[in-house]
C-alpha cells in the first residue's frame, strides 16, 4: 500500500511541474544562422503600427532580418512613414516607382533577401517590408558568403498583414507605418506578485505541516507514557495520515515525469489542453490551496530524500528546457507550457499573472512543481526546528526560506536577462536551497542527523523495558 501511495504522489508532483517563464520570446538568438560582418543581428520581433488615411489602425507584428540597422525601442523615436508598394512586387529589379524616403512592401521570392534590400536601398526607400508566403514568421538570413552592408531595415510580415495592408495601397488608399522593437522592462510587477505568492504559499504550508507534525508527535508521546503494550502495537499498525516520500520514489520522479512530459508533447492540442482543464480546474487561489494541501500532507522524511528528490527535478528541468532542443528542435518544457501546439495559452497547472507594463504583453508564469518540489525541502526544515525546540535564529526553516526566494529572485533576473527565454526555476532554487541547509548543518554538526533521521531521537521506555521482560 505504501508503494501505492508513493507512485500516487509522484504522479501528482509529475502532473504539477512546470517551468517557469514568460509568454514569448522577443529576441531570438540563432547560433545556427551563419553570421559575418554587416549579418549579425539577433532575430527580434517588431511592432509595426498602422495609418490609414491619417487615422490609426491595426498594429502587426513582423520580424526583423540577419542584417540592416537596429530598429528604435520607443515609438515616440519611430517615425511615421508612408507605405509605398514595389513595382515590380517582388523587388528583384529596380523599381518603376520613384522612391523619396518611403517604407517599400514587397514579395517574397524571386530573389534573396539581401537582393530586395540592397535594390530598396539603391531606389531610395528608407525601410523594406516583406511578405511571407504564409502566416507564420520566417527568418531572414544573408545567403551568400560575401560581406553585407545594407542601411536601411528589413522587417518580414506574415501573409495576411501584409495582403491587407497592399489591398489598400491597391485602392489608392493612403498608408502610413512606424517601426521599432520594444525591450521587456527589467522588472514587471506580475513578477513581484509571483514571487510573493511563491514564497508566501510555502510559507503558510510549513506552518501548517509542522504545526501537524507537531500535534501528532505530543500525542504520540502521551499515549506512549500510559499505553500499554498491546495498544503500542496497535497504534503502530495505524495511519498519520502523512505520505513519506523515499529516494525510489523521488527516483522514480525523473522517468514518470519525463513519459508524462513526452505525452503532453505528443498529444498537445485544443482538445487535450481542455480535457486538462476539466481534470485540473484549478487556477490561482485554487492552485495555491491545492499546493499548501500537498505540502501538508506529503513529507520529505530527511534531507537524503530531499536531495535525491531535487536533485532529480534539478537534472529533470535542464533536460526538458535544454539538452531536448537536440533531438525534438525546441524545448520541449517550454513548448507544453506555453501550449504552442494547442492554440491555448498553456496548461493549466500553473500560476500566472498577466505582464501589465510589458509592451509585449502576455504573461509571467510559475509551474506548481517549481513550489511544491523545494516547499517540501522547506517545510522539513521547520519540523526540523520545532521537534529539537531550535529558535529561528538557531534554526534552518529562516535560512532555507531565504534561499528558495533568493533563488526565485535570480530566476527572474535570469529571464529578464535572457529577454524573456523561458528559465527552468530549479536550475537557481535547487542550488540555493539544498547548499544552504547541507552547508548550514555541516557547519553546525547536525547534518548527520538531517540526512539520516532528520528528527531527533526520542526516547521510549516501552522500548527499553521490552528486552527485560523477555529475559524473565
Amino acid at each position: 500500500m505504501e508503494i501505492n501511495w508513493d507512485v500516487f504522489i509522484v504522479i501528482l508532483v509529475v502532473v504539477l511541474s512546470a517551468r517557469l517563464g514568460s509568454a514569448g520570446d522577443i529576441v531570438h538568438i540563432d547560433n545556427v544562422a551563419p553570421k559575418r560582418p554587416g549579418c549579425s543581428n539577433n532575430f527580434v520581433l517588431v511592432k509595426v503600427p498602422t495609418w490609414i488615411e491619417g487615422l490609426e489602425d491595426n498594429e502587426y507584428v513582423g520580424v526583423g532580418a540577419r542584417f540592416g540597422p537596429t530598429l528604435e525601442s520607443k515609438e515616440k523615436h519611430a517615425s511615421h512613414t508612408k507605405l509605398a508598394l514595389a513595382d515590380p512586387p517582388h523587388c528583384c529589379s529596380k523599381p518603376r516607382n520613384k522612391l523619396t524616403g518611403e517604407v517599400i512592401l514587397v514579395h517574397r521570392g524571386n530573389c534573396s533577401f539581401t537582393v530586395k534590400a540592397n535594390v530598396a536601398e539603391e531606389a531610395g526607400a528608407s525601410a523594406i517590408l516583406i511578405i511571407n508566403n504564409q502566416t507564420e514568421l520566417f527568418k531572414m538570413v544573408c545567403e551568400s558568403d560575401a560581406d553585407v552592408n545594407i542601411k536601411i531595415p528589413a522587417v518580414m510580415l506574415p501573409q495576411d498583414a501584409g495582403s491587407r495592408l497592399e489591398k489598400y495601397i491597391t485602392n489608392n488608399t493612403m498608408v502610413s507605418v512606424a517601426l521599432y522593437s520594444p525591450k521587456r522592462p527589467a522588472v514587471d510587477i506580475a513578477e513581484v506578485f509571483l514571487w510573493l505568492m511563491a514564497v508566501g504559499t510555502i510559507l503558510c504550508a510549513s506552518y501548517w505541516s509542522a504545526w501537524t507534525a507537531r500535534e501528532v508527535a505530543i500525542e504520540q508521546e502521551k499515549l506512549l507514557k500510559d499505553a500499554s503494550e498491546e495498544f503500542l502495537q496497535v497504534g503502530a499498525a495505524g495511519s498519520s495520515g502523512f505520505v513519506d516520500i523515499n529516494t525510489t520514489s523521488a527516483i522514480l520522479f525523473v522517468v514518470i515525469a519525463s513519459c508524462f512530459l513526452v505525452m503532453l508533447y505528443k498529444l498537445m492540442s485544443f482538445w487535450f489542453v481542455e480535457v486538462l482543464v476539466v481534470l485540473f480546474c484549478i487556477g490561482g487561489v485554487e492552485g495555491i490551496a491545492l499546493i499548501i494541501t500537498v505540502l501538508q500532507i506529503v513529507r520529505v522524511p530527511n534531507l537524503k530524500v530531499g536531495t535525491v528528490l531535487l536533485g532529480c527535478a534539478f537534472l529533470y528541468d535542464i533536460f526538458w528546457v535544454f539538452v531536448s532542443k537536440w533531438w525534438f528542435h525546441e524545448s520541449v518544457m517550454i513548448v507544453v507550457a506555453r501550449g504552442d501546439k494547442s492554440g491555448e495559452d498553456g496548461i493549466p497547472m500553473l500560476l500566472k499573472i498577466p505582464r501589465m507594463f510589458d509592451p509585449w504583453g502576455g504573461y509571467s508564469v510559475i509551474g506548481f512543481g517549481d513550489i511544491i518540489l523545494p516547499g517540501l525541502v522547506v517545510a522539513f526544515s521547520l519540523r526540523y526546528d520545532w521537534m529539537t525546540k531550535k529558535s529561528l535564529r538557531a534554526g534552518y526553516f529562516v535560512w532555507a526560506m531565504t534561499a528558495y526566494g533568493l533563488g526565485l529572485l535570480v530566476t527572474y533576473v535570469a529571464l529578464n536577462l535572457m529577454d524573456g527565454h523561458g528559465q527552468p526555476a530549479l536550475l537557481y532554487i535547487v542550488p540555493f536551497t539544498l547548499g544552504t541547509l547541507i552547508t548550514l548543518g555541516k557547519k553546525r554538526g547536525d547534518l548527520t542527523t538531517l540526512w539520516t533521521r532528520g528528527e531527533p531521537e526520542r526516547p521510549c521506555p516501552h522500548v527499553q523495558l521490552q528486552p527485560l521482560e523477555q529475559k524473565e
